[in-house]
């Protein structure tokens, strides 16, 4: 990536920009939630794990033929309580990846879901997006590649729970996974 030269405000700019702001007031820090830094030494899956966690899935050829495109998606485990649903649906979680599976078929996608969930597992990553489309040209068969994502990360004991994106960020055309802290 190529680096610009340092960005220089004239004085006259500066002066303008400051009468036209006015007077402001620093935010306070402590009103923001930061998550929690884990300690550098915690194992959390082995790769051999982390590839189990997210086979099942793979292997899976149950698709929901009942579900809509434009049915919002929610699933949370057993444990995981009902708040952390509502923080995800929120997007109170940071988003750390992001996969879109667009112009996939249904093998492609579940191969390319399986392998992000592997990566965004390795790199300790907590929430990920999955863009799997609305399925508005899959025709009479509905959301084809939604219904493989929904039975692979239902069937994936490494997400603790998903949801539908807001519409800023997807709507039902993607899904919010809060991937499960090993």
């Amino acid at each position: 990536m190529k680096r610009s030269a340092p960005f220089h405000v004239s004085a006259d700019d500066s002066e303008l920009f400051r009468k036209t702001v006015g007077p402001v007031k620093p935010l306070r820090t402590e009103r923001f939630v930061h998550a929690p830094r884990r300690r550098p030494g915690r194992a959390r899956f082995a790769k051999a794990g982390r590839l189990a966690a997210i086979e099942p899935g793979l292997t899976s050829r149950q698709i929901d033929p009942l579900l809509a495109s434009a049915e919002p998606l929610s699933h949370r485990r057993p444990g995981v309580p009902e708040s952390v649903l509502r923080k995800l649906r929120r997007g109170d979680y940071g988003i750390d990846g992001e996969l879109d599976l667009h112009g996939l078929n249904v093998t492609q996608a579940k191969h390319a879901l399986h392998d992000f969930l592997a990566d965004a597992l390795a790199r300790h990553a907590t929430c990920v997006r999955i863009i799997h489309g609305k399925g508005l040209r899959s025709g009479s068969r509905g959301p084809v590649i939604k219904s493989a994502v929904d039975a692979v990360l239902r069937q994936t004991s490494a997400v603790a729970a998903y949801v539908s994106a807001g519409h800023g960020a997807g709507g039902t055309g993607a899904v919010h996974v809060l991937l499960a802290a090993r």
